[in-house]
């Protein structure tokens, strides 16, 4: 079992990360808290994506010297994944953070349960 996790221990941190996140965007009432376990759960998917592309001994799908050969190269689709997913996750907080400022200009609370009984109260007086 320990040389399995040894042997693995990218995937493990992956999936601990993921499981730290998820944690925290359960179990935090705080927004920006809640913000942050997803940015960690984001990082663990990335890390399990990109440990899962890589292949020992292969280089990067450049193809130098006229080496054409697939066995000597890694698999290129897991890295653009990544890079792609690092780019939405970028937007996603952004817009997050944004509206988040505004929540926060508007109620005084970062906390959500505060907010939404804040909002519940403004709608019933309507």
């Amino acid at each position: 079992m320990l040389e399995t996790f040894l042997n693995n221990y990218v995937e493990a941190a992956a999936i601990i990360l993921f499981g730290v996140g998820f944690t925290m965007l359960l179990f935090q009432r705080n927004l920006i808290k809640k913000l942050m376990g997803m940015n960690i759960m984001d990082t663990g998917t990335f890390l399990f994506l990109a440990s899962m592309g890589y292949i020992s001994g292969r280089k990067a799908p450049i193809i130098t010297d006229g080496v054409q050969s697939v066995e000597a190269y890694i698999n290129p689709v897991p890295a653009g994944l990544v890079l792609t997913g690092i780019v939405v996750s970028v937007s996603v907080t952004a817009l997050t953070l944004s509206m988040t400022v505004r929540l926060y200009r508007r109620y005084h609370t970062l906390n959500i349960d505060d907010i939404y009984r804040m909002s519940k109260h403004e709608m019933e007086d309507r």
